[in-house]
């Protein structure tokens, strides 16, 4: 199969009208035979690419005392528990925030009171922070996030994925759809027979089908 994904993906990247920014590639995922209505059908994973996503990817820490200091150096902001309160109180900036960001973590302490500021803005995107236990590296638990994409379909039956961008190797893509592929496939009560069918296209271009 994933032969067929690299040349679905060299093909896809190929046929792209020629654009004067750097295009993502996307992946769209068609499901079946699953009733969405019941969220335990649902995907919702987080995937890490083992070639990268291709793309900035902007995470936002909460953290106090010495795990803040080391994620300054990795993550794109770090905010502690005066500024958290700040944001319960400021609706749009909180809306904001959880618009701009791909990914929150925050220390285990304070997810308690996240729940409570911003569990209203921030459960509905389906952003809510991973934690961050005692003994996680923080700056480890950021650059293993900035590879990471979520696989969400909420209640409709297509949703799409990002796989990488247009200037990555067809190979790279390929191994990152791959990967993706065989989670849904893990994660899918029927597995492959869920799976109606699967696309790879750049933001413009024309889709391929890769499975």
């Amino acid at each position: 199969m994933a032969d067929n994904i690299e040349e679905a993906v060299a093909q896809a990247i190929e046929e792209a009208p020629e654009r004067n920014f750097r295009e993502t590639v996307d992946l769209a995922i068609n499901l079946r035979d699953l009733d969405l209505n019941d969220p335990s059908n649902r995907v919702d994973e987080s995937v890490v690419l083992p070639s990268g996503t291709g793309q900035e990817t902007r995470i936002v820490v909460f953290a106090e005392g010495e795990t803040a200091v080391r994620a300054e150096d990795v993550a794109d902001d770090v905010l502690g528990g005066d500024e958290l309160e700040d944001l319960g109180d400021d609706d749009d900036a909180a809306k904001d925030l959880a618009d701009e960001t791909d990914f929150f973590i925050a220390e285990a302490s304070m997810m308690q009171d996240i729940g409570r500021y911003l569990g209203t803005v921030l459960g509905p995107r389906g952003k809510m922070p991973t934690p961050l236990q005692p003994d996680d590296d923080v700056v480890e638990t950021v650059n293993r996030m900035k590879n990471t994409v979520q696989l969400r379909s909420r209640d409709r039956r297509t949703f799409h994925t990002r796989v990488g961008a247009e200037d990555m190797s067809a190979d790279d893509i390929a191994s990152n759809i791959d990967v993706i592929v065989r989670r849904l496939h893990a994660d899918l009560e029927k597995g492959p027979m869920n799976v109606d069918s699967i696309y790879v296209k750049t933001t413009m271009g024309p889709s391929v089908e890769v499975a």
